[in-house]
């Protein structure tokens, strides 16, 4: 019988996987391993929709899955040699879509706000390949101007069904907000959206998870677009924390 485009990719990846010693990917029904495996068996031959999950928020939630369980075995590697193998491994597993394709256009499947810490990279963390997701990063991952803007463009014309908040432990910027030290003009602007959400009495990570809440409720009330979309249904937003040390990422 004729293998359509996806069970052919997915038939491959495991193949190479079991000639690499990578061991057996899960059976159907069990803990899902990628983001195809999530979406529809049968997408025909477009090659956008081989690679697009059916549940985005369960697709980041599993790639995210498959990078802490390596970023904790590379923790624990003896060499940097060792550790470089072992942090490769989940992306053999991913759904690639051609360059041929990219040049002409995107479809990226959830919109992630993050910070711009250097130790929180969206594709390194969900485990995810050039196109599935839209990025937009800057210290603290507050619903700047620009931010909502482009958000508007991915929800508008891109179509993207998912808004990823992304706050993460020990932040900088978060920090800065709760420090009564002098700042530049230029950083004094860009936490004072933080230092809106913050409380007295908690600690560091909790201020986080409180301004990346307050983001994700900001995102709509800065934009009716989103808010529209929100209210029809057709995009969710969600907050989240992500802890540096165990490579976890957790619903707020």
């Amino acid at each position: 019988m004729a293998l359509d485009r996806r069970s052919f990719l997915l038939k491959s990846c495991l193949a190479t996987a079991g000639l690499l010693g990578l061991g057996q990917a899960p059976a159907r029904g069990s803990e899902v391993t990628t983001a195809a495996d999530l979406g529809e068996r049968d997408r025909g031959n477009d090659p956008w929709q081989v690679c697009r999950p059916r549940d985005p928020l369960q697709a980041l939630l599993a790639g995210n899955a498959r990078f802490a369980k390596a970023w904790k075995a590379a923790d624990a590697a003896a060499s940097q040699r060792q550790r470089a193998r072992i942090l490769s491994r989940p992306w053999e597993h991913n759904c690639y879509t051609s360059a041929r394709e990219l040049s002409g256009g995107q479809e990226p499947w959830a919109a992630i706000l993050a910070c711009a810490d250097s130790r929180v990279a969206p594709e390194w963390i969900f485990d995810a390949a050039l196109s599935d997701l839209f990025v937009i990063r800057s210290a603290g991952n507050t619903a700047f101007t620009a931010a909502v803007g482009s958000l508007e463009y991915d929800v508008g014309h891109l179509g993207i069904p998912l808004i990823l908040v992304v706050g993460h432990s020990g932040c900088g910027a978060v920090q800065a907000a709760r420090s009564a030290d002098a700042l530049s003009p230029n950083l004094s602007e860009l936490v004072q959206p933080i230092r809106s959400s913050l409380t007295a009495g908690e600690d560091l990570n909790q201020a986080v998870r409180a301004n990346a809440r307050q983001t994700a409720s900001q995102l709509t009330q800065n934009s009716e677009l989103l808010r529209g979309a929100q209210a029809a249904g057709t995009l969710t937003i969600r907050s989240s924390f992500y802890d540096i040390q165990s490579g976890e990422l957790s619903l707020i």
